[in-house]
């Protein structure tokens, strides 16, 4: 695993193609099992509670061992790190094609997501090593294209190949892509390392993890069990502890996987605001409009993932002309109203969900994608900005793990709410089953409908689908609202920094680690392991 390579610019190249494609990888990771959960849902005959962790198993292990794969990556090898990554991906892609169930298969879901991590903080550190000066940058470039294209064409290349081959066709091409990668990896990566990384600080990564899990655990939870329910208090008290745990470990390490004394300053926790605002106001569509288009509304896979084109597409043009724009109004301002016209578009997709036709969705969804594109430009450079120099690449790795741990845990709390409204509307169509409400609920959300008509025997199939478009708009209401104040207070908290210390680096953006990669387009010196290994 140690051969030497040449340096050389067709090595460097081919270097740069083997770190894209894995990143192209993740984005398909994670839309594609949403296209493919309504096949999911008669294939492994899986519960809703199970089937909500086919994304969040994914998203929770992705998020909660990124830093800690940064760690490993400077002490151990970027190379080796980024291959083992790959080489995990590649063997959990493949055993869930043939998952005996759904508890095994959200393993390997989980599985993935480490090996999703790996790949991503090694291999951006990998890069970062491998240029210098305007070619980092550029080849950091590459690597968020590679995001920005895989979230875009995800829906509806997931699409075609459900209807082609299946859901086992989603991950048969995972792992394809996923193998080539390794091996172009293993043939022109070349192996560093960082002579001064100390120990890894197991005991803080153990203590995040588990805080985050409990919490998801607990957020999964709350519908069908309640509030005061045992197991959700025990839960609940275990991720308190977790937590607290987390806060005295780091508190007294000497190189923490994450500096506390940078919530001191307010912009830096504006900043970290504005990290989990996409994923409330964006990232969790990508995973629940698939899944009510094609279980609920009865589009075929292949009209959905068209459709998704109008979220993402966005994503392809706006970060780049949010570069532009910041040189001439305040990155605060510029976030602002990007929050500002996402939540107009949540709103007005609210109201498009409860019309017949699905195409008066395009619209809102397109300016859903557009608003979120501004700050989605804007933020990695935020996030190194907010803080002293001599800070900015710890900044970058607290900055990614935010918005990636965010990720998971506002899919959890807003499925979470999305059941809960269901149950409502559910119970008000249905008065007379109304201690049925609440399971149905959970099953149309997770794109079983036939169990729920099921628990609800008495109710026509078009009552399950108006009460499920009341509660999605319902939801979409809510977020609506969140967005609105997010924006709010986003500008209040970095608006007094301005604009000309802001500087945006507009073609990193990812769905899920654009601050790693834009920490290792940071001055080596900057730039510490806690970001992604990109250190030295």
């Amino acid at each position: 695993m140690t051969a030497p390579v040449p340096t050389s610019s067709a090595s460097q190249r081919w270097a740069l193609a083997a770190v894209c494609l894995g990143a192209l990888v993740m984005p398909l990771s994670f839309t594609g099992p949403a296209v493919a959960l309504p096949s999911l849902v008669h294939a492994l005959h899986a519960s809703p509670e199970a089937l909500s962790w086919v994304t969040n198993a994914f998203m929770l292990a992705f998020g909660s061992t990124l830093l800690a794969a940064g760690g490993l990556a400077d002490r151990h090898g970027r190379r080796r790190v980024y291959l083992w990554g790959a080489a995990l991906f590649v063997l959990a892609s493949l055993a869930l094609i043939a998952a005996p169930g759904i508890g095994v298969f959200n393993l390997l879901r989980a599985a993935q997501g480490l090996g999703g991590a790996a790949i991503l903080s090694a291999g951006a550190a990998a890069l970062a090593q491998e240029f210098d000066g305007a070619a980092r940058t550029r080849a950091f470039s590459f690597m968020g294209t590679s995001f920005g294209v895989g979230l875009s064409f995800g829906p509806i290349l997931s699409g075609l190949l459900v209807a082609q081959f299946g859901w086992r066709g989603v991950f048969g091409l995972t792992a394809l892509m996923a193998l080539a990668a390794w091996g172009l990896g293993w043939r022109y990566l070349r192996e560093s390392r960082d002579p001064d990384a100390g120990s890894l600080d197991w005991g803080g990564a153990f203590a995040f993890s588990a805080a985050l899990a409990l919490l998801t655990c607990m957020a999964l939870r709350v519908p069908g069990a309640g509030w005061a329910d045992r197991g959700t208090l025990g839960l609940l008290a275990g991720c308190v502890l977790s937590f607290i745990a987390f806060v005295k470990i780091e508190l007294g390490c000497k190189r923490p996987l994450l500096d506390l004394s940078l919530f001191r300053h307010p912009p830096f926790v504006g900043v970290q605001l504005l990290a989990a605002a996409p994923a409330y106001g964006f990232v969790v569509l990508l995973i629940l409009l698939p899944v009510r288009w094609i279980a609920v509304v009865g589009l075929d896979e292949v009209r959905a993932g068209l459709l998704m084109m109008a979220l993402s597409g966005p994503l392809m043009v706006v970060p780049m002309l949010a570069g532009r724009l910041v040189q001439r109004f305040s990155a605060a301002s510029l976030c602002a109203v990007g929050l500002l016209a996402n939540a107009a578009g949540l709103a007005w997709l609210g109201h498009a969900t409860q019309q017949a036709d699905v195409s008066a969705s395009v619209g809102p969804m397109l300016l859903i994608g557009a608003g979120i594109g501004l700050p989605w430009g804007l933020m990695d450079g935020l996030a190194v900005s907010v803080v002293p120099n001599e800070r900015a690449g710890m900044a970058a790795g607290i900055f990614s793990t935010s918005r990636v741990a965010g990720e998971g845990l506002a899919l959890a709390i807003v499925s979470a709410v999305l059941a809960g409204l269901t149950t409502y509307y559910l119970a008000a169509a249905t008065p007379g089953e109304a201690a049925s409400a609440g399971a149905a609920a959970q099953r149309l959300v997770a794109g079983d409908v036939a169990g729920a008509m099921t628990l609800l025997p008495s109710a026509q199939q078009a009552a399950l689908i108006l009460a499920s478009g009341q509660a999605f708009a319902a939801l979409l209401y809510v977020l609506c609202a969140v967005t609105v104040g997010t924006a709010v207070a986003l500008y209040w908290s970095i608006g007094r920094q301005g604009r000309d210390s802001v500087k945006p680096i507009h073609a990193l953006q990812d769905v899920s680690t654009g601050a790693v990669a834009s920490a290792g387009a940071c001055s080596i010196k900057e730039a510490r392991s806690a970001c992604g290994g990109v250190s030295r």
